[in-house]
């Protein structure tokens, strides 16, 4: 029983991770109603930052993560302006092909910068493993849970109660009508690409103080298994890429545990797929009518 309970705390640290990625991929949908395949890499740059203010910078831990988070911050609302943004009413695939370029362009430029070989990154959580009964709970999953927890319930309470929220919440509904009631539409988008590459960069930093390793591919998995999560809790529902997230780790954390670690992301994937068949619109996703 203290088995389960343990990999089911695990699935809820790597949920949480998930569901911090998938909060940017579905806020930047529900409001710019575009797929950033590139935020994926965005856990990446921030994972590099970090290491970079910290060996090289001889930066302060809670200093160095807060430039950590300007910076990705800053790179979302860039790659929106250069990239997206003349994009947004061309054709999704010419979205996608955009998106994908974004991706390489960064490995690719990490890759120049640091090499292909993984750079081995001291954790900056040194708490120490809990026990609560029979239950081992380490440092980094404690840690991992309050900053996730604190982070979802800042987002919404910012989209609920802030006047920013509610331009959001408008924009995502009518970018047309919420411009004319005077909310700057363009400005709307900068801010939610640049909280969602916050949040990436917040998840980078619990990611890279699980595993202690960084690669320019950091990001790429984590990503997909991200938008994942967003699609199976319903892509454009902030509530929904939190569920999605959660019950994405704890899967795969069982499978891994208890049926197979080589076939724990087909049975991730396969969940998907099942839920979508019964439920197109995703867990708590709502379906659209489109009017013509």
């Amino acid at each position: 029983m203290e088995s389960i309970i343990e990999q089911f705390i695990n699935g809820l640290r790597s949920g949480s991770i998930y569901a911090l990625i998938a909060l940017g991929y579905t806020m930047v949908y529900g409001i710019a109603k575009m797929i950033n395949f590139a935020h994926g890499d965005i856990i990446m740059v921030g994972a590099y930052v970090l290491y970079v203010s910290i060996t090289d910078l001889k930066m302060p831990v809670i200093p160095a993560v807060l430039f950590t988070i300007i910076v990705c911050a800053i790179l979302g609302i860039v790659i929106e302006k250069v990239a997206y943004k003349p994009l947004r009413k061309a054709p999704p695939l010419a979205v996608l092909i955009t998106a994908i370029g974004v991706s390489y362009l960064l490995q690719s430029v990490a890759l120049l910068i640091f090499t292909a070989n993984p750079i081995t990154f001291k954790s900056i959580i040194n708490l120490d493993t809990i026990k609560i009964g029979g239950i081992t709970i380490p440092g980094i999953t404690i840690v991992t849970l309050v900053v996730t927890s604190v982070c979802m319930i800042a987002l919404t309470l910012f989209i609920n109660k802030t006047k920013a929220g509610s331009a959001m919440r408008a924009v995502s509904e009518d970018k047309a009508a919420a411009q004319l009631m005077g909310i700057n539409v363009n400005r709307t988008i900068s801010l939610t690409f640049a909280i969602g590459s916050a949040l990436a960069a917040v998840a980078g930093i619990m990611f890279i103080c699980q595993f202690q390793s960084i690669k320019p591919t950091l990001g790429a998995l984590p990503g997909i298994k991200a938008f994942v999560a967003a699609v199976l809790g319903g892509i454009g529902s902030v509530p929904g890429a939190m569920l999605g997230g959660i019950l994405l780790g704890v899967i795969e954390s069982l499978s891994k545990a208890y049926l197979s670690t080589e076939l724990s992301d087909a049975i991730v994937f396969g969940v998907l797929v099942i839920v979508l068949l019964v439920k197109p619109s995703g867990l708590l996703g709502k379906n659209r009518i489109e009017k013509v």
